[in-house]
């Protein structure tokens, strides 16, 4: 029996085995927008029309971290009273060096991470909605190997 699941925001994210954010990139200047909404070049320098939908990195390095102690608002649903503050990321994708926001993946906190340290973008579910996972992307921190 297959998991039903679907993206909470369509169109931000593939949800394949291996998942990633879906960019725009301008196809004069090469600058590379996230999220996909944009109907021009968002470059000063540049007044093309003509954007392109792409795949982004599925890794990158933290840029910035902090924890969220507010509940934000929707589309993230709290299923109880009991609010727990989670760790939000800012992650300079690994080719586009575009810096994307995200909350860490789940088990991760603060202590995991560090300016400059590698994440990868996974897919976990942000809430249930009429028995259907609702998927968000999150930053997973990688972990160093045995032999490093």
């Amino acid at each position: 029996m297959q998991s039903l699941s679907a993206p909470v925001i369509e169109g931000w994210f593939t949800t394949e085995q291996q998942p990633s954010l879906l960019g725009q990139q301008c196809v004069l200047c090469g600058t590379y927008v996230f999220p996909p909404v944009a109907t021009a070049c968002p470059s000063p320098f540049c007044h093309s029309r003509e954007l392109r939908l792409i795949p982004l990195s599925r890794t990158g390095t933290i840029w910035s971290y902090t924890d969220a102690r507010y509940q934000p608002p929707r589309p993230y649903v709290v299923e109880s009273t009991d609010y727990a503050p989670f760790a939000i990321v800012a992650v300079a994708l690994e080719t586009e060096q575009l810096v994307v926001l995200g909350q860490v993946a789940l088990e991760y906190g603060l202590a995991d991470l560090a300016i400059g340290k590698p994440v990868e973008l996974v897919l976990e579910e942000l809430y249930k909605l009429d028995g259907v996972s609702q998927l968000i992307w999150r930053w997973r921190p990688i972990l160093e190997s045995a032999n490093s």
